[in-house]
């Protein structure tokens, strides 16, 4: 029996390719055009790739795509404000119900990664063409499969230093080091829900950050990790309910249940 495909949803704000010339030369069929390349060079028949981007109609997340999308990937930067509080409650309930999410770079500050994470997600940037070692500190994580050496290197980017404000990461697969000398958490991972979600810093738009091979991997072997791994029929409630016993409960205890409402 053949398995059946991820289907993965790249979603993209798809804003600095139409408003800058030094990123519309780099990527000029977008930014998510080269995000679902990479996917699909890695995995192949294993993904089914859409693209959805901030300008569609529900920003390309309608109910239908959302319930056909086993992993999203989210790149944003200077829109955040604009993604519509109700497509974010809609994208939050699918990753508790299981979906994975790939959240990329400046996705950091969107508003489903401040909603799944609880904190702010602030940290210091910089932006000055400087040299990124990203070191893999988790050599047997499936995050990392197929890299050469134990670190690899983007010789201009922004840079992204500590303190970066998320909860303690399940797992952290890389660290980075600046040529200006801050370090970051470049690659983590957490579970809400029944779904997973990892965090992947490389991504500035000015750079041709998504043609490097190693964060084209990276990217591929992250969404490959965070695709549902259970279909356990377990519901997700959008707010506290009264159980009904599945065997009688033996006693006259009278409860008055209007001291329990939520």
């Amino acid at each position: 029996m053949s398995k059946k495909p991820i289907r993965v949803t790249v979603w993209h704000e798809h804003v600095h390719e139409k408003t800058n010339k030094t990123v519309a030369e780099i990527y000029p069929d977008g930014m998510h055009a080269e995000m679902k390349a990479a996917i699909e060079e890695y995995l192949g028949e294993d993904v089914v790739v859409r693209t959805a981007l901030l300008e569609e109609a529900e920003h390309g997340l309608t109910d239908e795509v959302l319930a056909e999308t086993d992993v999203m990937t989210w790149w944003g930067h200077c829109a955040h404000d604009q993604v519509d509080d109700a497509i974010v409650e809609k994208v939050h309930k699918r990753v508790l119900e299981g979906m994975g999410l790939v959240v990329l770079h400046s996705g950091h500050y969107a508003k489903i990664f401040k909603k799944l994470m609880g904190t702010s997600c602030s940290l210091r940037w910089r932006e000055a063409a400087e040299k990124e070692r990203l070191w893999c500190v988790d050599g047997g994580h499936p995050i990392a499969d197929g890299l050469e050496g134990e670190f690899f290197e983007l010789p201009e980017t922004e840079m992204y230093g500590e303190y970066f404000d998320i909860p303690t990461p399940e797992e952290t697969v890389f660290i980075s080091w600046f040529e200006g000398g801050e370090i970051f958490r470049s690659c983590c991972t957490w579970t809400r829900g029944k779904g997973k979600v990892v965090y992947f810093r490389p991504g500035h738009e000015t750079f041709p950050i998504y043609y490097n091979k190693d964060v084209r991997r990276v990217l591929a072997n992250s969404v490959k990790y965070v695709a549902p791994r259970s279909s356990a029929p377990v519901r997700v409630f959008d707010a506290p309910c009264i159980a009904e016993p599945l065997e009688e409960i033996k006693g006259d205890h009278e409860v008055d249940q209007s001291l329990h409402e939520h």
